[in-house]
């Protein structure tokens, strides 16, 4: 297939190297005064993952109108992206984030223990801090030549698999999760069963990125695999840049991904940018806000918004949570800490 660079691609690249740039100035400029309620214009970074991309840049336009109108103050964000768990990982070891915004509540709790962000932040705002959400789906091409339905199709000979690695990316959890919920169901519980579907499946994976936007540019720019294990709405973003080459396949059973926001407050109590910062996430819940979410292919958290979205989403799709599996913080134990059956069953 002849690579096409799109514009989602051409974002990724330069947004890349502006917080090359940014992270630049941030650390050899030291920190920034703080009180910056006084100044004319204010800076904030949001470090985020993978497909946010989109949806940040045209949120940022609408807040830095409404900051305007309500402080009289400009405001400027700078974006990251990349794997949630490595965004993680880098703002635990210093890129200065004055709020994340990641794909789950165990990387935002990596943050939390690394001392920058204080205990309770899931309470901070509505729907334990998630102010949009997603799910899982199968992005095939045009015609779906490998007849592939649901997850069952994902284990057969010759079906080539693309996903991200779950030890960086937060998509990938959700990934995986998803597959072993639906093998869960098929085997009443018999571990042994679930672990040798998922072992299968992974067998079948051509290319572990380390995020959900490099998956994405594996499958659909560079032409490889038969199915991309994805966001929905990085499929719907697919979908839209390229109408005549792939389509969606819905599984039979999938998982509630709640992506979780948060204010960095180690970071915004040092650079005086907590006021802006927490109407930053605050904001994300207005009605402005969560059609910017559906209009890039994010459910709404308010459920009279998502209703409006009901031509777009399968609001009927069966949908298990993370409560299914105990909570993050005994998923990752479990699944894909150092040691975990993740590092079990993936061998190669």
């Amino acid at each position: 297939m002849k690579k096409v660079f799109t514009k989602r691609l051409i974002s990724a690249i330069l947004t890349t190297a502006l917080i090359g740039t940014s992270a630049f100035a941030l650390f050899g400029c030291g920190k920034a005064s703080k009180d910056t309620s006084n100044d004319a214009k204010v800076h904030i970074t949001n470090v985020s993952y993978d497909p946010t991309r989109e949806l940040y840049e045209s949120y940022n336009k609408i807040f830095a109108d409404h900051w305007k109108a309500k402080t009289g103050q400009e405001v400027e964000v700078t974006q990251s992206h990349g794997g949630s768990g490595k965004q993680a990982l880098e703002v635990a070891n210093g890129l200065e984030a004055d709020v994340v915004t990641l794909a789950l509540e165990y990387d935002v709790n990596a943050v939390r223990d690394a001392g920058l962000i204080n205990d309770g932040w899931i309470n901070n705002f509505e729907n334990d801090s998630s102010p949009y959400t997603s799910t899982i789906v199968f992005l095939v091409r045009k015609g779906n030549p490998k007849n592939i339905k649901d997850w069952n199709d994902l284990i057969k000979d010759g079906v080539g698999v693309i996903t991200p690695n779950p030890k960086t990316s937060g998509g990938a959890r959700w990934n995986y999760l998803a597959a072993w919920a639906y093998a869960d169901k098929l085997y009443n519980g018999d571990e042994s069963k679930i672990e040798d579907f998922v072992k299968k499946l992974y067998q079948n994976v051509l290319v572990l990125d380390s995020g959900a936007r490099g998956a994405t540019t594996t499958f659909v720019e560079n032409g490889q695999g038969d199915v991309l294990l994805a966001w929905e709405n990085e499929a719907y973003l697919s979908i839209k840049d390229h109408p005549d080459e792939y389509e969606i396949i819905t599984p039979s059973v999938s998982i509630l991904a709640q992506p979780s926001v948060a204010v960095v407050d180690e970071v915004v109590d040092s650079r005086g940018t907590r006021e802006v910062a927490t109407e930053y996430l605050s904001y994300l819940y207005s009605d402005e806000a969560q059609r910017i979410a559906g209009d890039n292919y994010y459910r709404p958290y308010n459920q009279d918004i998502l209703k409006e979205y009901s031509d777009v989403f399968d609001l009927n799709i069966n949908l298990v949570t993370i409560s299914d599996f105990g909570g993050w913080d005994e998923a990752q134990k479990t699944h894909f800490a150092d040691g975990g059956i993740f590092d079990k069953i993936y061998e190669k």
